[in-house]
């Protein structure tokens, strides 16, 4: 069980949450919430360990399921506490069933490219209980036993269920036709999957490239998808990201990629009437880009409004292709925002919350934000104070920045 290493943002909690909360949603049972308190109270002692828990928590693994250390990188440094608290994040949103289950389906699809199986589900619930217990001591009860236990068990049903009932492949080898540097710091890539991969515009999927073993990065093609299967990527070198320099600086036609299966919630309904607002940052608009490129395809659409922000003009790299598409498609607005610079004409000054807010809560409006968890966070946060609803409001967790 091999939760998301990459140099995305993993789901941590200091990570965007799983899926954004329903309006409504399901009270849980007061048995769930009194078992979540119990674990939430306990991680709380256990957090300031964590580098001693994980230390425990791989060699405990490693030696119950030693076929496991192949899905990690060989550098472990890489690796740290990653694991061990995504999933303590995961476990304590067991009494938030209308997040959690959604993202438990995608995740134990995309497990199945590390070639998952049941036991090693249990291997990794025995390593997560047995480090808590080596350092909780006498705060270890069989009450707090049983809560974590009876948490993680739901956690791995979900995953497997969700992994049985894919009958798609579990992984798509692509080659790479194309890489071109459009900034110092920013590639595009082409690939051609060897079959074609059946992603949704606004999906992303799990990345592997022959520079960067067992290390996978999220990203979300560029285009919708095409008769020929071709995706385009859009890839930015972050700071102390293994994989996404090795891409921007040593990819190479002929390199063979891994892809795993699609995932993410980010769509427009042509039909259901509501008008659309995109919010996207830096490379964030990949992904809107694909639905854009969909849309495209079609005389009547919802009007769409994008608001594409960057700190600065040379920031939004895609601008110059997005206002030619707007140009023959009149139902598409796009508005760059600049968070400084004074000579950007055509730009709005500020962050894209800011710049967003001051158009309104723009009522009726189906809501689409990508970006990186700082931005979504941010702009999500600030769209709610300003009157948006919450259920209007769609994005993914993973950073694509």
């Amino acid at each position: 069980m091999h939760f998301p290493i990459s140099d995305s943002q993993p789901v941590t909690a200091d990570a965007v949450s799983p899926v954004p909360r329903s309006s409504a949603p399901r009270e849980a049972p007061p048995a769930v919430t009194a078992m979540v308190r119990l674990i939430r109270d306990t991680w709380a002692k256990s957090e300031p360990f964590i580098p001693e828990i994980s230390q425990f928590f791989y060699g405990m693994l490693f030696t119950l399921a030693p076929a496991t250390r192949d899905f990690f990188p060989i550098n472990m440094e890489v690796q740290r506490g990653r694991l061990v608290r995504a999933l303590v994040h995961i476990v304590q949103m067991v009494d938030r069933p209308d997040d959690l289950v959604p993202f438990l389906t995608q995740l134990g699809r995309d497990h199945r490219k590390f070639g998952v199986i049941p036991r090693h589900y249990e291997a990794v619930g025995t390593a997560l209980l047995a480090s808590l217990k080596n350092h909780l001591g006498p705060d270890w009860t069989p009450e707090v036993e049983r809560a974590w236990a009876e948490a993680f068990t739901i956690v791995a049903r979900a995953m497997q269920e969700a992994a049985a009932a894919d009958v798609n492949p579990a992984s798509w080898s692509a080659t790479v036709l194309e890489h071109r540097r459009l900034t110092w710091d920013l590639a595009l890539v082409r690939v051609q999957p060897e079959f074609p991969v059946p992603y949704q515009p606004g999906q992303y999927m799990s990345v592997e490239v022959p520079q960067r073993p067992r290390l996978w990065r999220y990203l979300s093609p560029a285009n919708a998808p095409r008769e020929d299967g071709g995706i385009e990527f859009h890839v930015r070198a972050v700071d102390g990201g293994w994989v996404s320099r090795a891409i921007v600086s040593h990819t190479q036609p002929g390199d063979v990629w891994r892809l795993g299966p699609p995932l993410g919630r980010l769509s427009v309904d042509r039909t259901d009437g509501r008008p659309v607002l995109m919010l996207a940052g830096g490379t964030g608009v990949a992904p809107l880009r694909a639905i854009l490129d969909d849309l495209a395809q079609w005389g009547d659409n919802p009007k769409v409004r994008l608001f594409y922000g960057g700190p600065s003009r040379e920031d939004l790299y895609d601008l110059d292709e997005l206002r030619a598409l707007a140009a023959t498609n009149p139902w598409l607005t796009v508005t760059p925002v600049v968070e400084r610079g004074d000579e950007a004409p055509g730009c709005e000054q500020g962050t894209l919350a800011e710049a967003v807010t001051q158009h309104g809560s723009w009522p009726g409006h189906r809501i689409l934000v990508s970006g990186s968890p700082t931005m979504i966070r941010a702009t999500v946060s600030r769209m709610l104070v300003a009157g948006s609803a919450l259920d209007q409001i769609a994005y993914d967790p993973f950073t694509i920045d």
